[in-house]
């Protein structure tokens, strides 16, 4: 087997023709100049590439994982395009942290100015609005059939607190918000309301 490499400067592929690789040995038949077939683009560049900057969030238009958020490959590992661009913006991303939307709430948006870093109980705290199986539509507030009230809870630290029963939606929705404005740092969403 012949495991000889192409002659041209930094092309490790395997010789084919004329000294060459397959693809420097076209451009040779072809009376072009011989030119680096690996082109390099910053993850910068990509990132640019691939982002729609027209609105205030900057949309990911490249590949996206089944949560939304926008993909981008570094050094042959996929990693989430909206830390590439808090990285580039701010810096390395410690250990042990997230970074969150927490201006926007939109998991394909790249715009750093929507981005920081947080631990992932804060990035738990900020979310916006109640989960996809809420009955309610409020976070945190539900029926209770027993007591034929609106209930209040919050989930801090992996515990849920009782906020209590409420006869109107708005009335436990706005205890479950003062509830979490006294025990969350990263509620914007509330501290807004």
């Amino acid at each position: 087997m012949n495991k000889r490499t192409c002659t041209f400067d930094g092309c490790d592929k395997r010789y084919e023709a004329g000294g060459y690789c397959i693809a420097h040995y076209r451009q040779l038949w072809r009376g072009k100049p011989l030119t680096s077939l690996r082109v390099t683009i910053s993850p910068s560049e990509r990132l640019d590439m691939h982002t729609d900057k027209t609105g205030d969030c900057w949309i990911w238009t490249g590949t996206r994982n089944a949560k939304g958020y926008g993909q981008i490959n570094i050094n042959h590992k996929m990693v989430g395009a909206h830390r590439v661009a808090y990285e580039l913006a701010y810096g390395p991303i410690h250990n042990g942290l997230q970074i969150d939307h927490h201006r926007c709430y939109n998991h394909a948006c790249v715009n750093p100015a929507h981005l920081r870093a947080c631990t992932n109980k804060q990035n738990q705290e900020n979310r916006a609005g109640a989960t996809v199986n809420s009955k309610s539509g409020v976070r945190g507030v539900c029926w209770n059939r027993s007591a034929s009230k609106w209930r209040g809870k919050v989930t801090h630290n992996g515990k849920d607190i009782f906020v209590g029963y409420f006869a109107t939606i708005e009335g436990a929705e706005a205890a479950v918000i003062t509830k979490r404005n006294e025990l969350f740092t990263h509620n914007d969403a509330d501290q807004a309301s």
